[in-house]
């Protein structure tokens, strides 16, 4: 076998296995766990989705409101009516600082995480603002990405699958695929925050313009500061498609020189 097809299919298995441990796996072992807690069938919630969640949310935010005995801990996050967050890696963090949220009592703001399937940080505390300068809940924007999202890294999943097993041409293209996750993300990201800031209410108590949330940095809406950065499911992200791309070539001269 050609060394550089050796090369691709390494490359290939590294990003596949990032993908699947930062996003597939808790998105799969989670799904439908937030559905289940939010009808009040808690009991229905398996050992499994508890110990996948419980261990991905190690050191990851907490809200103010949640006892500290609860973290990291969903059966105690359920009982105390806590704030829950997904169980996949955060993507990217927006927090929002204003005179009535204290340093002293929210020393990270009000910070709220994006993930492929979904949200954790300071949720309600974070519609509530949105609520209060006419704007819609997180919720709204997204859901077609949040319901298949699953479902897309699955298929993406088995593209990367083919393309380690076979060494045909067609197998070559869908490695660009991962490699435009970062890329697609952002797209994503931008327009939500885009629609979201051109769609106010006449309900919101305090009337600003429409205008465009910052995606990246630093920024000033109303009397909120906010702060929007990526997070470590970001640059994981990142890392997925430099391996991608480097499969991708590899691939790509090894079939040249083997041709």
């Amino acid at each position: 076998m050609h060394p550089s097809f050796t090369k691709a299919k390494i490359f290939a298995s590294l990003a596949l296995i990032v993908l699947t441990l930062s996003f597939t796996f808790p998105m799969i072992a989670f799904h439908g766990t937030l559905n289940k807690v939010d009808e009040g069938k808690s009991e229905e919630i398996s050992a499994f989705s508890q110990s996948v969640w419980n261990f991905y949310n190690q050191g990851r935010y907490k809200s103010i409101a949640t006892p500290k005995e609860a973290h990291n801990n969903l059966e105690e996050m359920v009982k105390s009516a806590s704030e829950i967050g997904v169980a996949s890696l955060p993507i990217w963090a927006v927090s929002l600082e204003a005179p009535n949220y204290p340093k002293e009592a929210f020393p990270e703001g009000i910070p709220v995480f994006f993930h492929f399937d979904g949200f954790s940080g300071e949720i309600h505390e974070m519609n509530t603002i949105n609520h209060y300068v006419g704007m819609d809940p997180m919720w709204v924007g997204g859901t077609i990405e949040r319901e298949i999202g699953i479902y897309a890294l699955l298929l993406l999943t088995l593209f990367m699958i083919y393309f380690i097993a076979y060494n045909k041409k067609i197998f070559t293209y869908v490695m660009l695929i991962p490699v435009s996750l970062p890329i697609l993300f952002i797209a994503d990201y931008s327009y939500w925050l885009y629609w979201f800031g051109h769609n106010l209410h006449d309900w919101g108590a305090f009337k600003i313009k429409p205008f465009m949330p910052t995606v990246f940095g630093d920024g000033k809406i109303a009397q909120f500061v906010t702060h929007s950065y990526p997070t470590i499911g970001f640059y994981l992200l990142v890392a997925i498609s430099l391996l991608s791309l480097l499969a991708f070539f590899a691939k790509q001269k090894a079939m040249r020189e083997t041709a």
